[in-house]
Parts: structure tokens; C-alpha cells; sequence
């Protein structure tokens, strides 16, 4: 089985790429963020003629996050953190997997530039109400799979010029601290649990011909808990979505799970 997740940048501009990946590759699962628009609004008869049922939580021309799935998916929320600037940020669902149920968390975290700004003390009141979040749903059921884009850079190697982020909210200390206390919780940076020293990229910035040069930035995680990741076989970034005309700027990442 294949989960992937995926910044598409308003999958109403993106259809024909996102309908270009499902059939290419056919992942199992998809979490969708940055969909850009309302749930009315959604390509639902679109990709259903694909397979997939589509759960969403959208918000008009902003934000938004869905789950495209093959599988049975129950218990879907997307109203688990009460946020006062009513952005779409977090949707939720159970999937039945070897007689478990699992916790699948899909997530697109504030980006809080910059940092002198109402924007990122509202990324940090964010990731503090998604800490709890997490903490409460790790106390009822440990089997939990978080993907999706996290606007962090967890360390020097997950970017091309460290040097030039040190004062950007993606790699501010604190903000990795926030991410690093999430592992804390019990899991695993599924990329650098297979990868320890990779230095690879999720996202590059459409200006100063970043893709071509290859300066990009791991941004778009996958953090599996420890009861769960002995079951995942690997992880991929996916870049053949990043090099089609007229991209997102994040490409999909996939873990395959036993």
C-alpha cells in the first residue's frame, strides 16, 4: 500500500497533473494540501472517475487539505482544532490496516513569514494546539501516520543554503524545536529514519530558477509513530510531478507500507 502526500497549490489549477499522478502511479491514499478552494467547489466527480473518494476540507482561494483514498476511510474530521482564523488546516480519518485501526493525520501548517508579523505567532499557536492534539490521540491509540506539509526544515541538511533561512519561520529554532517535540511524542522522521544523511528536497521556489539549479528545501514530512514504522518499507520523493508544465512547487512524497 502507498500513502503519499502532496502540496498541489489549488488542485482546481493542478487537475490535469494530479489526475497525471493518480493514473501514473496509483497511490493508495493521497493527502492533498493547499487545495484552494471550498468543499462545493471540489473536483469530486473528477478524480472519483479515478477510483478515489474524496474527503475535504476546503476554504475558498486559500489553505484547504483533502484526502483522496481507494480504501475505506471512517471517523473523518476536520473540525479537531479550533482555530479563530477559521483557516482549513487539518483533516483527519481511521483506516483499517492488519487488524489495527490507524490515526491518519493530514496536516498544512502555517508558514509564518515573516517573522515580525501576526503570522507567525499564529503558526506557533498553532503547532502548541496541534502538540496537544497529537498528545491526546497518542493516549488513545498509538498506531498514527502524519503527512503532509509542515512548513519546518528540520535541520541544516533539509535545505540548500542553511546560511540564508536562519532568520526564516521554516527554520527558526523554535519552530524546530516544535518539531522535534512532536517526534518526541513517539515518532519517526520517516525520511530520515530510511535516510540519514540524504540531502533531498520537497519543495523549490518557482523564482531564481530554483528547480533547474536544484535549490530546494524538505518541507513536506512524513512522521510515522514507533508502533508503525517497522511496517513502512520505504519512502520516496517523487519528483516527476515537479518537472511538468505548469507545477505545484512541492512534488509528492510516498511511503509504501508492508
Amino acid at each position: 500500500m502507498i500513502i503519499s502526500s502532496w502540496n498541489v497549490n489549488s488542485i482546481r489549477a493542478r487537475i490535469e497533473n494530479v489526475k497525471n499522478y493518480l493514473n501514473k502511479f496509483s497511490p493508495d491514499i493521497v493527502f492533498v494540501q493547499e487545495i484552494k478552494t471550498e468543499d462545493k467547489t471540489f473536483p469530486y466527480d473528477e478524480i472519483k472517475s479515478l477510483g478515489y473518494e474524496s474527503y475535504v476540507f476546503g476554504q475558498k482561494s486559500y489553505n484547504g487539505v483533502a484526502i483522496l483514498s481507494k480504501k475505506k476511510l471512517s471517523n473523518v474530521k476536520n473540525d479537531i482544532i479550533k482555530d479563530k482564523n477559521k483557516q482549513s488546516r487539518i483533516i483527519t480519518a481511521d483506516l483499517k490496516y492488519k487488524n489495527k485501526t490507524v490515526n491518519l493525520v493530514n496536516v498544512y501548517i502555517p508558514n509564518g513569514n515573516p517573522v515580525d508579523s501576526e503570522k507567525y505567532i499564529y503558526k506557533k499557536k498553532w503547532l502548541d494546539n496541534f502538540l496537544k492534539l497529537i498528545k491526546t490521540f497518542f493516549k488513545k491509540n498509538q498506531n498514527i501516520i502524519i503527512g503532509g506539509d509542515f512548513n519546518v526544515i528540520p535541520t541544516a541538511e533539509d535545505v540548500y543554503n542553511s546560511k540564508s533561512f536562519e532568520n526564516d519561520a521554516l527554520f527558526k529554532l523554535e519552530i524546530r524545536k516544535k518539531f522535534r517535540e512532536i517526534l518526541n511524542i513517539g515518532f519517526n522522521d520517516t525520511y530520515r529514519f530510511f535516510y540519514p544523511d540524504t540531502e533531498d528536497y520537497t519543495f523549490w521556489d518557482y523564482m531564481r530558477g530554483a528547480w533547474q539549479k536544484n535549490n530546494g528545501m524538505r518541507i513536506d514530512h512524513f512522521l510515522v509513530s514507533n508502533s508503525l514504522i517497522r511496517n513502512i518499507k520505504d519512502i520516496k520523493i517523487n519528483k516527476y510531478p515537479r518537472g511538468k508544465e505548469k507545477p505545484s512547487d512541492h512534488t509528492p512524497i510516498e511511503i509504501t507500507i508492508d
